[in-house]
């Protein structure tokens, strides 16, 4: 029996919805100095620690608003989180895969990694033992964990943000979108649009908070939208393929993680050649690593997520 019943929301309040919980998503960050008017931030991490609260809180109110406005049928605690993606089967599926696509895409960037790590060795006098090496990066690790958890940008960049906004702008706006009868592509592109507007606060901060001028503050902003929107229409693909949150998350952690994938270095064609190769993979892996039936069960002659896996 299926979850939901996508003939009960108007694509007016689908769009509307989303709208709404996009600038909720934005304008909550304000609420601290706004509406409650407490004082300035003494520090960075008060700063961020007050805005991890403001998403979370815009975060669990998206979620329950949703769940009132989809028409689900089922009570059952497993349904209606799958309905968000949130799913505990399949879940090495729903990490593994999308990381293995997206991994595809920093091809360059890795091999850059390498060879800078081979040029180090060669600058060693001792060389390089994999051995050694291997036993030193484990090591490393516990030190490591240490000072991640304790760094404030790290939670913001890797757990909070690609969280949040995945609950949000996938969990949430993507069954509203479909459930509407809007097509597959369709949401898939809409929902980066609304997902840019979660950005837009940037402009804001650099003109105002960095000083900077309206053109340049202008262009860092449009390039940011531009990625997000590049970024979101992947995410919202992943999604509504595998079913799984775990899928646009984990993907989203790692490109926050490595940045803007290297197309090219100085001196290394090897770097470029490897973005190709990479980017390559990615086109042709695209569909067959993201199948729905790598994901879900048959079930009900439906061979993925709630039916969505029809491709309209």
């Amino acid at each position: 029996m299926a979850v939901v019943d996508g003939e009960s929301i108007s694509m007016v309040v689908a769009v509307a919805a989303c709208v709404a919980m996009a600038l909720f998503y934005v304008l909550i960050l304000y609420a601290p100095t706004v509406i409650l008017r407490l004082p300035t931030a003494t520090s960075f991490s008060e700063f961020l620690i007050r805005r991890f609260i403001c998403a979370a809180i815009s975060t669990v109110v998206s979620i329950v608003f949703t769940a009132f406005i989809l028409p689900i049928k089922s009570r059952e605690t497993s349904l209606i989180l799958g309905v968000y993606g949130i799913r505990t089967d399949h879940v090495w599926q729903g990490v593994v895969y999308p990381l293995l696509l997206t991994s595809l895409v920093y091809a360059g960037s890795l091999v850059s990694k390498l060879l800078f790590i081979l040029e180090s060795c060669r600058e060693n006098d001792g060389g390089c033992s994999l051995f050694n090496d291997i036993k030193s990066f484990v090591q490393t690790i516990p030190a490591w964990v240490l000072a991640a958890a304790s760094n404030i940008s790290f939670w913001r960049n890797l757990v909070v943000a690609p969280v949040t906004e995945e609950l949000v702008f996938r969990a949430c706006m993507i069954p509203l979108l479909l459930c509407a009868g809007f097509k597959i592509y369709t949401a898939i592109f809409l929902c980066p649009i609304l997902f840019s507007l979660a950005h837009l606060n940037h402009f804001r901060e650099l003109y105002i908070k960095h000083n900077r001028s309206y053109l340049k503050a202008s262009l860092i902003v449009g390039l940011q939208l531009g990625y997000t929107v590049v970024f979101g229409s992947y995410a919202s693909f992943l999604f509504i393929r595998t079913g799984h949150i775990t899928a646009p998350l984990f993907a989203h952690i790692f490109c926050n993680y490595m940045g803007l994938p290297e197309l090219y270095a100085r001196g290394k064609g090897l770097v470029s050649a490897a973005f190709l190769v990479g980017v390559i993979g990615f086109v042709l892996l695209l569909f067959p690593l993201t199948n729905p039936l790598m994901y879900n069960d048959r079930a009900n002659d439906c061979l993925c997520w709630l039916g969505y896996c029809m491709w309209n």
